[in-house]
């Protein structure tokens, strides 16, 4: 099973982001963003990240860990990918869904704004 255009549709989801945040890992198989570290926030935080796994794509957004009430209108769709508290995996591309993930994203990094994070 091929991954890589899974993988680098998601990666573009999170990339919007990279000139905020910090780019811990950028290869082909593990993209990886943290907060900045800033007077408010002492120690980067784990923001999100897409990592290839053995037959799946992971999609890691940390924010909804801490803040689940980002959750409140996630489809059931979208929440049936759910593995964990704040991961999301794939083993094919489905728009609908990538559409869902970037409004997610994109509330995720504003309540990260909202709290100085970033």
């Amino acid at each position: 099973m091929d991954n890589s255009k899974t993988f680098e549709k998601l990666k573009s989801i999170l990339s919007h982001y990279e000139l905020q945040l910090s780019i811990l890992h950028d290869k082909a198989d593990n993209y990886y963003l943290n907060t900045p570290t800033t007077e408010n926030n002492k120690k980067s935080e784990f923001f999100g990240a897409v990592q290839i796994k053995k037959s799946y794509v992971a999609f890691h957004l940390m924010p909804i860990y801490y803040y689940p009430e980002l959750l409140d209108s996630l489809s059931q769709e979208l929440k049936n990918r759910m593995q964990g508290k704040s991961c999301f995996n794939f083993k094919e591309i489905d728009d609908k869904l990538f559409e869902e993930l970037t409004e997610l994203t994109k509330s995720a990094f504003e309540k990260y704004k909202t709290l100085n994070k970033v």
